[in-house]
């Protein structure tokens, strides 16, 4: 098992044993803020569940129906997830709403602080594990897991002190208040996941830092006379790499063939725990001018195609 499939697991079991005893927890005391941590934290197990079979999924090796593999399903779960938090968020926000308009109570303050205190500990362990998950692989589903579990301990962590509050003021409305501002944060921190993976899905280029350095590695080769459409894209597993080199014109096939192959080293070497795929094209002289005229569908016109003949 992955490293990241193994992650979405233990993710999975910490959200099932903290939505058990929050919900109990929760029901009982009439807490706001603690239902609403409850309630984030099944929507915590049914996430971790889903990103479980999407890593799966995006783990499978290209077949000729997906001849560039499923790694865009990570990309859908991160929408997906931060869709799933905004909405938790909004109801946190409505069950806050109830709270201050029915002068509803708190009761059993003192087991709903030892859960929050048990629920902070708990994810705090649960967030270090996933970010160092989420370093080694770079993951967005892992990245989107860590960074909706650190969401959790600040709200868990506003909980406490809504509860603290309550309790030596004996002011209810302070729980409906903390309950309100975790639901707006929660959206809040939505945003990111939501963005990150439309950002993949609409095929971004890969950072400015490493597209930069791809194009120093092919201009630096001593026997490349230049390059342009140079693309990047990622799926969040692999990065893929196209570009045309400018070689000259006598040049042997063999001899392009290892050009290639040593900037394809290279440039994976810039991020060995990804998978890469680089795809040169040769070319004896710069003709970007073709490219643009073939992007912009005007291919036909460029070859002849259509024309009628004299």
């Amino acid at each position: 098992m992955s490293p990241q499939r193994r992650a979405t697991v233990v993710s999975t079991a910490v959200a099932v044993l903290l939505t058990f005893v929050k919900l109990i927890v929760g029901i009982l005391s009439g807490s706001v803020a603690v239902l609403a941590s409850a309630i984030d934290s099944i929507l915590d197990m049914g996430v971790s569940l889903f990103n479980f079979f999407a890593i799966k999924k995006a783990e499978e090796h290209p077949n000729d129906q997906f001849p560039y593999g499923k790694g865009k399903i990570q990309a859908i779960a991160g929408v997906i997830e931060g869709t799933v938090i905004t909405l938790s968020g909004l109801f946190i926000i409505y069950e806050a709403f109830l709270k201050i308009l029915h002068h509803k109570g708190t009761e059993f303050l003192g087991p709903s602080l030892g859960v929050m205190l048990f629920s902070i500990l708990v994810t705090w362990l649960l967030v270090r594990y996933l970010l160092r998950v989420a370093e080694k692989t770079d993951n967005i589903v892992i990245k989107a897991d860590a960074l909706h579990y650190q969401t959790d301990l600040l709200s868990n962590g506003a909980v406490v002190a809504a509860l603290g509050a309550v309790w030596l003021t004996g002011w209810d409305w302070i729980d409906a208040l903390f309950g309100l501002g975790i639901g707006v944060y929660i959206i809040y921190s939505a945003y990111e996941i939501i963005h990150e993976g439309i950002m993949i899905l609409l095929d971004r280029s890969l950072s400015s830092e490493i597209v930069a350095k791809i194009g120093e590695i092919i201009a630096n080769h001593p026997k490349v006379n230049g390059y342009h459409w140079l693309k990047t894209r990622t799926d969040g597993s692999r990065n893929y790499v196209e570009f045309h080199l400018v070689l000259t014109p006598d040049m042997t096939l063999e001899e392009a063939h290892s050009i290639a192959e040593e900037l394809e080293c290279r440039i994976a070497s810039l991020d060995p725990e990804k998978g890469w795929v680089i795809t040169p094209h040769f070319d004896p002289y710069d003709d970007e001018h073709i490219n643009e005229i073939f992007f912009d569908g005007q291919f036909r016109q460029a070859c002849g195609i259509g024309e009628k003949s004299e």
